[in-house]
Protein backbone atom coordinates (compact mmCIF):
# COMPACT_ATOMS: atom_id res chain seq x y z
CA UNK A 1 0.00 0.00 0.00
CA UNK A 2 1.30 3.31 -0.81
CA UNK A 3 0.43 6.47 1.20
CA UNK A 4 0.50 9.76 1.34
CA UNK A 5 2.28 10.31 4.68
CA UNK A 6 0.07 13.43 6.38
CA UNK A 7 2.44 13.82 8.77
CA UNK A 8 4.60 15.80 6.40
CA UNK A 9 2.47 17.73 5.41
CA UNK A 10 2.35 20.81 4.30
CA UNK A 11 5.81 20.60 3.91
CA UNK A 12 6.60 17.80 2.14
CA UNK A 13 4.40 15.56 -0.13
CA UNK A 14 5.85 12.27 0.55
CA UNK A 15 4.60 9.00 -0.33
CA UNK A 16 4.92 6.01 2.40
CA UNK A 17 5.16 2.34 2.07
CA UNK A 18 3.44 -0.54 3.66
CA UNK A 19 4.52 -3.45 2.95
CA UNK A 20 2.60 -5.84 5.38
CA UNK A 21 -0.12 -5.12 8.00
CA UNK A 22 1.83 -4.27 11.12
CA UNK A 23 3.85 -1.43 8.51
CA UNK A 24 -0.06 -0.51 8.27
CA UNK A 25 -0.82 -0.11 11.60
CA UNK A 26 1.81 1.79 12.54
CA UNK A 27 1.22 4.45 9.59
CA UNK A 28 -2.62 4.82 11.21
CA UNK A 29 -1.24 5.16 14.70
CA UNK A 30 1.50 7.68 13.88
CA UNK A 31 -1.36 9.38 12.14
CA UNK A 32 0.44 9.51 8.66
CA UNK A 33 -3.47 8.13 7.40
CA UNK A 34 -6.18 9.14 9.38
CA UNK A 35 -9.25 10.51 9.04
CA UNK A 36 -12.96 8.54 9.42
CA UNK A 37 -13.79 7.12 5.96
CA UNK A 38 -10.35 6.99 5.06
CA UNK A 39 -9.34 4.65 7.84
CA UNK A 40 -12.08 2.26 6.96
CA UNK A 41 -10.91 2.42 3.30
CA UNK A 42 -6.88 1.38 4.54
CA UNK A 43 -8.52 -0.81 6.92
CA UNK A 44 -10.15 -2.51 3.95
CA UNK A 45 -6.82 -2.46 1.89
CA UNK A 46 -4.81 -3.87 4.96
CA UNK A 47 -6.91 -6.57 4.98
CA UNK A 48 -6.87 -7.18 1.08
CA UNK A 49 -3.06 -6.92 1.63
CA UNK A 50 -2.72 -10.27 4.10
CA UNK A 51 -5.14 -11.60 2.26
CA UNK A 52 -2.49 -11.16 -0.90
CA UNK A 53 0.45 -12.39 1.10
CA UNK A 54 -1.20 -15.61 2.37
CA UNK A 55 -1.48 -14.01 6.05
CA UNK A 56 -3.93 -14.64 8.62
CA UNK A 57 -6.73 -12.50 7.91
CA UNK A 58 -8.71 -12.57 10.98
CA UNK A 59 -5.92 -11.95 12.76
CA UNK A 60 -5.30 -8.74 10.36
CA UNK A 61 -8.80 -7.60 10.72
CA UNK A 62 -8.04 -7.50 14.53
CA UNK A 63 -5.21 -6.19 14.50
CA UNK A 64 -6.03 -2.80 12.32
CA UNK A 65 -9.79 -2.48 14.16
CA UNK A 66 -7.53 -2.03 17.54
CA UNK A 67 -4.70 0.31 15.97
CA UNK A 68 -7.46 3.25 16.89
CA UNK A 69 -10.46 2.29 18.87
CA UNK A 70 -12.52 5.60 18.78
CA UNK A 71 -12.41 5.34 15.03
CA UNK A 72 -15.58 3.13 13.30
CA UNK A 73 -15.29 3.14 10.20
CA UNK A 74 -11.49 1.66 10.69
CA UNK A 75 -13.07 -1.68 12.30
CA UNK A 76 -16.11 -1.52 9.45
CA UNK A 77 -13.35 -1.72 6.43
CA UNK A 78 -11.76 -4.28 7.99
CA UNK A 79 -14.54 -6.53 9.01
CA UNK A 80 -16.01 -6.07 5.57
CA UNK A 81 -13.20 -6.98 3.23
CA UNK A 82 -12.47 -10.03 5.84
CA UNK A 83 -16.34 -11.20 5.86
CA UNK A 84 -16.20 -11.43 1.97
CA UNK A 85 -12.78 -13.33 1.91
CA UNK A 86 -14.19 -15.26 4.41
CA UNK A 87 -17.32 -16.16 2.11
CA UNK A 88 -14.95 -16.88 -0.53
CA UNK A 89 -12.86 -19.49 1.31
CA UNK A 90 -16.40 -21.04 2.88
CA UNK A 91 -17.32 -21.56 -0.84
CA UNK A 92 -14.35 -23.11 -1.83
CA UNK A 93 -12.52 -20.98 -3.42
CA UNK A 94 -8.62 -21.07 -3.52
CA UNK A 95 -6.48 -19.05 -2.13
CA UNK A 96 -5.64 -16.82 -4.52
CA UNK A 97 -8.84 -16.10 -6.14
CA UNK A 98 -10.28 -15.25 -2.46
CA UNK A 99 -7.32 -12.56 -1.63
CA UNK A 100 -8.64 -10.92 -5.63
CA UNK A 101 -12.24 -10.99 -4.26
CA UNK A 102 -10.76 -9.22 -0.69
CA UNK A 103 -9.26 -6.65 -2.77
CA UNK A 104 -12.18 -5.85 -4.92
CA UNK A 105 -14.21 -5.67 -2.02
CA UNK A 106 -11.78 -3.09 -0.98
CA UNK A 107 -11.37 -1.55 -4.46
CA UNK A 108 -15.46 -1.21 -4.25
CA UNK A 109 -15.66 0.20 -0.22
CA UNK A 110 -13.16 3.07 -1.97
CA UNK A 111 -15.55 3.59 -4.87
CA UNK A 112 -18.76 3.95 -2.46
CA UNK A 113 -16.75 6.51 -0.04
CA UNK A 114 -15.73 8.51 -3.32
CA UNK A 115 -19.54 8.53 -4.44
CA UNK A 116 -20.89 9.10 -0.76
CA UNK A 117 -18.49 12.39 -0.46
CA UNK A 118 -20.24 13.83 -3.62
CA UNK A 119 -24.10 13.45 -2.00
CA UNK A 120 -22.91 14.89 1.34
CA UNK A 121 -21.29 17.80 -0.24
CA UNK A 122 -24.95 18.72 -1.97
CA UNK A 123 -27.35 17.87 1.13
CA UNK A 124 -24.52 20.11 3.11
CA UNK A 125 -24.67 22.86 0.85
CA UNK A 126 -28.65 22.73 0.24
CA UNK A 127 -28.88 22.51 3.91
CA UNK A 128 -26.45 25.84 4.42
CA UNK A 129 -29.04 27.62 1.83
CA UNK A 130 -31.92 26.59 3.66
CA UNK A 131 -30.54 27.61 6.79
CA UNK A 132 -28.98 30.80 6.21
CA UNK A 133 -31.03 32.64 3.25
CA UNK A 134 -30.03 35.90 1.52
CA UNK A 135 -26.39 37.52 0.07
CA UNK A 136 -23.27 37.79 0.65
CA UNK A 137 -21.94 34.31 1.13
CA UNK A 138 -21.64 32.06 3.88
CA UNK A 139 -18.94 32.16 6.82
CA UNK A 140 -18.21 28.92 8.04
CA UNK A 141 -15.83 27.60 11.19
CA UNK A 142 -14.35 24.15 10.18
CA UNK A 143 -12.19 21.90 13.01
CA UNK A 144 -9.63 19.50 12.37
CA UNK A 145 -9.14 18.44 9.01
CA UNK A 146 -12.02 16.56 6.54
CA UNK A 147 -11.43 16.93 3.21
CA UNK A 148 -10.08 15.04 0.65
CA UNK A 149 -6.96 13.75 3.07
CA UNK A 150 -9.78 11.83 4.75
CA UNK A 151 -12.09 10.46 2.47
CA UNK A 152 -12.27 8.57 -1.10
CA UNK A 153 -13.61 11.70 -2.37
CA UNK A 154 -13.77 15.67 -1.65
CA UNK A 155 -14.20 14.90 2.32
CA UNK A 156 -16.93 15.29 4.83
CA UNK A 157 -17.11 18.56 6.11
CA UNK A 158 -14.71 20.52 4.09
CA UNK A 159 -16.20 18.71 0.87
CA UNK A 160 -19.17 20.83 1.90
CA UNK A 161 -16.91 24.13 2.40
CA UNK A 162 -15.57 23.30 -1.09
CA UNK A 163 -19.07 22.91 -3.05
CA UNK A 164 -20.21 26.24 -1.80
CA UNK A 165 -16.70 28.18 -3.17
CA UNK A 166 -16.78 26.11 -6.31
CA UNK A 167 -20.76 27.71 -6.66
CA UNK A 168 -19.40 30.96 -5.18
CA UNK A 169 -21.48 31.16 -1.97
CA UNK A 170 -18.27 30.45 0.57
CA UNK A 171 -17.64 34.05 1.85
CA UNK A 172 -15.16 32.86 4.15
CA UNK A 173 -13.50 29.45 5.57
CA UNK A 174 -12.28 30.02 9.09
CA UNK A 175 -10.30 27.04 10.53
CA UNK A 176 -9.12 26.22 13.80
CA UNK A 177 -5.28 24.94 14.11
CA UNK A 178 -6.83 22.40 15.95
CA UNK A 179 -4.25 21.05 18.81
CA UNK A 180 -2.06 19.41 19.49
CA UNK A 181 -1.36 18.15 16.13
CA UNK A 182 -2.80 20.94 14.14
CA UNK A 183 -4.45 19.14 11.55
CA UNK A 184 -6.80 22.41 10.59
CA UNK A 185 -2.85 24.41 10.11
CA UNK A 186 -1.25 21.58 8.59
CA UNK A 187 -3.38 20.05 6.40
CA UNK A 188 -7.43 22.03 5.91
CA UNK A 189 -5.08 25.08 5.36
CA UNK A 190 -2.92 23.03 2.88
CA UNK A 191 -6.48 21.37 1.14
CA UNK A 192 -7.76 25.28 0.80
CA UNK A 193 -5.10 27.07 0.01
CA UNK A 194 -4.70 24.36 -3.10
CA UNK A 195 -8.63 24.95 -3.97
CA UNK A 196 -7.84 28.60 -4.15
CA UNK A 197 -10.58 29.09 -0.90
CA UNK A 198 -10.62 32.20 0.90
CA UNK A 199 -9.46 31.06 4.56
CA UNK A 200 -8.20 32.02 7.78
CA UNK A 201 -6.53 30.09 10.33
CA UNK A 202 -7.31 30.57 14.30
CA UNK A 203 -6.06 29.11 17.37
CA UNK A 204 -8.68 26.70 19.35
CA UNK A 205 -9.12 29.28 22.26
CA UNK A 206 -9.97 32.07 19.78
CA UNK A 207 -13.04 30.78 18.14
CA UNK A 208 -15.33 32.21 21.19
CA UNK A 209 -14.40 35.72 19.74
CA UNK A 210 -15.73 35.19 16.43
CA UNK A 211 -18.96 33.82 17.79
CA UNK A 212 -18.95 37.22 19.94
CA UNK A 213 -18.32 39.04 17.06
CA UNK A 214 -20.92 37.67 14.83
CA UNK A 215 -18.82 36.57 12.46
CA UNK A 216 -19.52 32.57 12.26
CA UNK A 217 -22.63 31.49 10.16
CA UNK A 218 -22.57 27.80 10.74
CA UNK A 219 -19.82 24.98 12.32
CA UNK A 220 -18.86 22.34 9.70
CA UNK A 221 -17.03 19.21 11.62
CA UNK A 222 -16.97 15.37 10.75
CA UNK A 223 -17.06 12.77 12.93
CA UNK A 224 -15.29 9.88 14.33
CA UNK A 225 -17.80 8.10 15.29
CA UNK A 226 -22.07 8.75 15.62
CA UNK A 227 -23.69 6.95 18.84
CA UNK A 228 -27.03 5.40 18.14
CA UNK A 229 -28.23 8.07 19.78
CA UNK A 230 -26.79 10.91 17.74
CA UNK A 231 -24.06 11.79 20.14
CA UNK A 232 -20.93 12.69 18.03
CA UNK A 233 -16.98 11.78 18.42
CA UNK A 234 -15.05 13.82 16.52
CA UNK A 235 -11.73 15.62 17.49
CA UNK A 236 -11.27 16.66 20.72
CA UNK A 237 -12.23 20.79 20.54
CA UNK A 238 -16.14 20.31 19.23
CA UNK A 239 -17.36 19.80 21.90
CA UNK A 240 -16.79 23.80 22.90
CA UNK A 241 -17.89 24.84 19.66
CA UNK A 242 -21.19 23.05 19.70
CA UNK A 243 -21.50 25.23 22.87
CA UNK A 244 -20.48 28.29 22.02
CA UNK A 245 -22.73 27.48 18.63
CA UNK A 246 -25.95 26.58 21.00
CA UNK A 247 -25.05 30.15 22.66
CA UNK A 248 -24.94 31.92 19.99
CA UNK A 249 -27.69 30.56 17.58
CA UNK A 250 -25.04 29.37 15.16
CA UNK A 251 -26.59 26.11 13.18
CA UNK A 252 -23.58 23.70 14.31
CA UNK A 253 -23.56 20.88 11.30
CA UNK A 254 -21.60 17.05 11.31
CA UNK A 255 -20.87 16.01 8.49
CA UNK A 256 -20.22 11.99 8.16
CA UNK A 257 -20.75 8.78 6.20
CA UNK A 258 -23.33 6.31 7.48
CA UNK A 259 -20.55 4.16 7.91
CA UNK A 260 -19.69 6.24 10.74
CA UNK A 261 -22.69 5.69 12.68
CA UNK A 262 -22.30 2.91 15.58
CA UNK A 263 -26.03 1.32 16.32
CA UNK A 264 -24.57 -0.64 18.83
CA UNK A 265 -22.74 2.22 20.73
CA UNK A 266 -25.82 3.41 22.57
CA UNK A 267 -24.93 6.62 23.67
CA UNK A 268 -21.86 8.89 24.19
CA UNK A 269 -20.79 7.64 27.63
CA UNK A 270 -20.20 4.00 25.75
CA UNK A 271 -17.57 5.44 23.51
CA UNK A 272 -13.76 5.00 23.99
CA UNK A 273 -12.51 7.68 23.90
CA UNK A 274 -8.45 7.42 22.85
CA UNK A 275 -6.13 8.62 25.13
CA UNK A 276 -2.90 10.05 23.35
CA UNK A 277 0.86 10.60 24.43
CA UNK A 278 1.44 13.19 26.67
CA UNK A 279 4.50 14.06 24.89
CA UNK A 280 1.94 15.58 22.26
CA UNK A 281 0.99 18.47 24.86
CA UNK A 282 4.47 18.73 27.03
CA UNK A 283 6.59 18.93 23.79
CA UNK A 284 6.89 20.59 19.85
CA UNK A 285 8.10 18.51 17.50
CA UNK A 286 11.05 20.32 15.67
CA UNK A 287 10.38 19.04 12.06
CA UNK A 288 7.99 17.70 9.83
CA UNK A 289 7.51 13.87 9.48
CA UNK A 290 7.98 13.28 13.45
CA UNK A 291 5.09 12.93 15.09
CA UNK A 292 5.29 14.26 18.84
CA UNK A 293 6.15 11.17 21.38
CA UNK A 294 7.41 9.40 18.24
CA UNK A 295 10.92 9.40 19.77
CA UNK A 296 12.18 12.33 18.03
CA UNK A 297 13.00 14.70 20.44
CA UNK A 298 10.75 17.34 20.53
CA UNK A 299 11.44 20.32 22.14
CA UNK A 300 10.50 20.64 25.84
CA UNK A 301 7.69 23.32 26.57
CA UNK A 302 6.66 22.06 30.31
CA UNK A 303 8.52 21.36 32.74
CA UNK A 304 10.18 17.75 33.08
CA UNK A 305 7.81 14.73 34.21
CA UNK A 306 4.46 17.51 33.90
CA UNK A 307 1.70 15.26 32.96
CA UNK A 308 -0.90 16.07 30.75
CA UNK A 309 -4.60 15.08 29.51
CA UNK A 310 -4.46 14.70 25.99
CA UNK A 311 -8.14 12.95 24.32
CA UNK A 312 -8.12 12.21 21.30
CA UNK A 313 -11.69 12.86 20.75
CA UNK A 314 -14.47 14.92 22.75
CA UNK A 315 -18.09 13.95 22.45
CA UNK A 316 -21.10 16.32 21.50
CA UNK A 317 -25.06 14.71 22.67
CA UNK A 318 -27.09 15.38 20.21
CA UNK A 319 -29.26 18.33 21.79
CA UNK A 320 -26.30 20.31 20.61
CA UNK A 321 -26.04 19.00 16.81
CA UNK A 322 -28.52 21.11 14.57
CA UNK A 323 -28.34 18.71 11.83
CA UNK A 324 -25.96 15.64 10.63
CA UNK A 325 -25.70 15.47 7.09
CA UNK A 326 -24.95 12.14 5.26
CA UNK A 327 -25.03 10.40 1.70
CA UNK A 328 -28.75 9.17 2.62
CA UNK A 329 -29.68 12.72 3.72
CA UNK A 330 -29.96 15.01 6.59
CA UNK A 331 -31.35 14.44 10.03
CA UNK A 332 -32.78 17.05 11.83
CA UNK A 333 -33.52 17.39 14.89
CA UNK A 334 -31.42 14.16 15.81
CA UNK A 335 -32.62 11.82 17.31
CA UNK A 336 -32.25 7.65 18.00
CA UNK A 337 -34.78 7.14 15.87
CA UNK A 338 -34.64 9.12 12.92
CA UNK A 339 -30.77 8.04 12.84
CA UNK A 340 -31.76 3.98 12.42
CA UNK A 341 -34.51 4.99 10.25
CA UNK A 342 -31.59 6.98 7.94
CA UNK A 343 -29.00 4.11 8.57
CA UNK A 344 -31.77 1.36 7.47
CA UNK A 345 -32.00 3.54 4.00
CA UNK A 346 -28.55 3.01 3.84
CA UNK A 347 -26.49 -0.01 1.97
CA UNK A 348 -23.59 0.24 4.26
CA UNK A 349 -24.98 -2.28 7.27
CA UNK A 350 -23.28 -2.82 10.48
CA UNK A 351 -20.94 -5.60 9.96
CA UNK A 352 -19.74 -7.51 13.28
Amino acid sequence: MVLLDQTRLPAEETELVCADVPSLVRAIRTLAVRGAPLLGIAGGYGVALAAVRGEDVAQAADLLERARPTAVNLGYGARRVAREYRAAVESGAGQEVAAAVALAEARALHEEDAAASGRMAQYGLDLLAELLPGGGGHRLLTHCNTGALVSGGAGTAFAVALRAHREGSLRQLWVDETRPLLQGARLTAYEAGRNGMPYSLLTDNAAGSLFAAGEVDAVLIGADRIAADGSVANKVGSYPLAVLAKYHHVPFLVVAPTTTVDLETMDGTSIVVEQRSATEVTEITPKPGVPAGGGGGGMAVAPPGAKAYNPAFDITPPELVTAIITEEGVISPVTGVGLAELCARSSQVTIS
